[in-house]
């Protein structure tokens, strides 16, 4: 099978791997759709995202669907052909974070496409896949494979609303408009937020976040450097704030707009090394400063949403290439004034 492999900064090559075998309790899939994620184009740009460092030839991707294709001796319910999401957290299932409901934590995860461990996780920009069995989600054959792949990055979102608290009635910002922080947006607009406001550095993602993700305003903050000036007032300022950007500018201009006693939820990864915040201001204010990290059982109610139309992924699809093409696309894709999402198509129809 082919996957799209990553053996340093720039130098991204689509190769023949081979597939390994089936254990009792896993599952052979074939990957459908993958998106390009902040992170892939960490890897694929500086060969790091945050503090993981390739250390050796990596496959990329963890944003996928796709297929049924085997699985082993203890595995029961599934039919060859059916459509599934598919987590790409692989958690022990025994530490005590994972025992205590939050896995994301978990001791000894194994998190497809991720260099934050040796031997690396090999991720999911192949043909074919082998997981887990409670990675594997079925879901009706209706479902449109292509939104599924929006799974993970939905789950992201709502476990970062989950780390922001009840926002019904409250005041929110979300500084990033990529896909994390666009889907975080439409989250809190879905959770009640009574005035949500996203910023970015580009004007084409926040045309997304106004006109198809429904937010109340939205700040160009290169081209207005000075455009959250007017949320400085107390009476305008917010009651919760999420950092999607992975920008350390973004993070520190929200102590200005945050309200006495709200919120900042940390969601984007900021580069290597130690971040400059305002600590006798956090504490003076006493504004709660908290993390978000990937997300626990928000997949599979990402999953559910996204079956059952309750949520509209569309709004950050930007166009698919042929896992053949994956340079190309990963390019593209860093071109934030026309792309929001790329994907690879992995299904071998399109691959002949």
């Amino acid at each position: 099978m082919r996957a799209a492999v990553c053996h340093g900064a720039k130098d991204l090559r689509v190769e023949r791997l081979t597939e390994r075998a089936l254990a009792p309790d896993e599952v052979l899939v074939k990957v459908a759709f993958g998106g390009i994620c902040g992170s892939d184009m960490h890897y694929f740009h500086r060969g790091a995202v945050g503090d993981f460092a390739l250390r050796e030839p990596m496959v990329l991707g963890h944003e996928i669907s796709g297929t049924v294709a085997a699985w082993g001796d203890r595995v029961t319910g599934l039919v060859v052909g059916q459509k599934a999401a598919l987590d790409p957290s692989l958690a022990c299932r025994k530490c005590r974070y994972c025992i205590g409901g939050r896995s994301n934590l978990c001791l000894d995860m194994r998190f497809l496409g991720s260099a934050g461990g040796y031997p690396h996780v090999q991720g999911g920009f192949a043909q074919t896949l082998v997981l887990r069995a409670d990675q594997v989600i079925p879901v009706p054959q209706a479902t449109d494979l292509l939104k599924l792949s929006i799974a993970e990055p939905l789950s992201v979102a709502l476990h970062a609303v989950r780390r922001a608290g009840d926002l019904m009635g409250r005041r929110v910002i979300v500084t990033g408009s990529g896909p994390i922080g666009l889907l975080t947006a439409q989250a809190a607009v879905r959770a009640g937020a009574s005035f949500v406001l996203s910023t970015d550095v580009e004007d084409a993602p926040l045309a997304v976040a106004r006109e198809k993700i429904g937010v109340d305003a939205t700040v160009n903050v290169r081209t207005d450097p000075d455009g959250l000036a007017a949320y400085e007032a107390d009476d305008l300022r917010f009651d919760v704030a999420v950092e999607a950007s992975g920008s350390a500018f973004a993070l520190n201009s929200l102590f200005d707009v945050v309200r006495r006693g709200g919120k900042i939820v940390q969601l984007g990864m900021l580069p290597p090394g130690p971040a400059a915040i305002p600590v006798n201001r956090l504490q003076t204010t006493e504004i709660e400063f908290v993390g978000a990290f990937r997300a626990h059982d928000e997949f599979a109610q990402a999953v559910q949403m996204i079956v059952d139309n309750k949520v509209d992924v569309t709004p950050i699809l930007s166009g698919t290439y042929r896992l053949d093409d994956a340079v190309e696309a990963f390019e593209k894709a860093g071109d934030r004034t026309q792309v929001v999402k790329l994907h690879l198509d992995m299904r071998e129809e399109e691959l002949a």
